[in-house]
């Protein structure tokens, strides 16, 4: 499921558990990270402005479905969850890496994959009581 979430995009990944769903988000980003590449080199080429996203993976519980009235309904996702991606992404720009990645996300991972990521450190995110340790690759 997609959701437009200000002038980002909120990409939920389900799956029988939620480590199959968070190694499904790491083949998205890894899929994504491939195509903004081969986008870049071709404007590159063609001496045009290149593209870069940040991105963060991080766990929890939303909620979603259509919220409002009968003038105007909307589908939207809501929750702490929500708020959390959403600041860690933004957390990208002053920790100077894509994409961050939640401890709670790491945690579903297996060994091998756990071992690509290395913290950067405790974060005070906006509107979260406690700081959060964000990861990133190695």
């Amino acid at each position: 499921m997609l959701k437009l979430v200000g002038d980002g995009t909120l990409a939920i990944f389900t799956g029988a558990d939620r480590s199959e769903a968070a190694l499904a988000a790491l083949k998205a980003e890894a899929e994504l990270e491939e195509r903004i590449a081969t986008l870049n080199a071709t404007r590159l080429a063609q001496e045009t402005a290149v593209t870069s996203v940040y991105l963060a993976l991080h766990v929890g519980e939303v909620f979603y479905g259509n919220v409002g009235s009968d003038e105007r309904l909307d589908f939207t996702v809501i929750g702490a969850a929500v708020n959390e991606v959403c600041r860690i992404a933004s957390t990208c720009r002053r920790a100077n890496r894509s994409p961050l990645v939640s401890s709670a996300f790491v945690e579903l991972l297996p060994p091998a994959k756990r071992s690509a990521f290395e913290t950067i450190g405790s974060f005070h995110l906006k509107g979260v009581r406690e700081s959060r340790e964000l990861f990133a690759r190695l």
